[in-house]
């Protein structure tokens, strides 16, 4: 098994359709560093030589930001919107989107399931 920063690629993939498994890393970016790395798109992960291995961990460290370094900037980006108080940091607070959708309906994902306030009930 192939492992390119941190990340175990799976052995049965092409490389082109296992290097976005890398947080940071697409599939527009993966045939980038294809090119760049001079790696057939249809090798499979576990026909990869040491060497060609070795050239993608290369391209891949000098050239983008992957997996803990960008998780830790995307979370200090947050942390700065929240700490200015921006109403992009404000909706991260308050676990509603942040990129415009209706809140209405929809917005499960952010919002969390459903929760009944109560219903009415009889008087005696």
């Amino acid at each position: 098994m192939a492992r390119i920063a941190g990340v175990d690629l799976d052995r049965a993939k092409r490389i082109e359709a296992a290097l976005p498994y890398i947080f940071g890393i697409g599939p527009t970016a993966a045939r980038a560093i294809l090119v760049e790395a001079n790696v057939d798109p249809d090798t499979r992960v576990k026909d990869l030589t040491e060497a060609e291995v070795a050239r993608l961990r290369g391209v891949i460290e000098e050239g983008y930001k992957v997996e803990g370094a960008l998780r830790a900037e995307v979370a200090a980006n947050i942390k700065r919107l929240i700490a200015i108080n921006s109403y992009r940091g404000l909706r991260h607070k308050k676990g509603l989107p942040v990129r415009g959708q209706r809140t209405k309906t929809n917005a499960r994902m952010r919002k969390g399931p459903r929760r009944t306030v109560g219903r009415k009930r009889k008087k005696k």
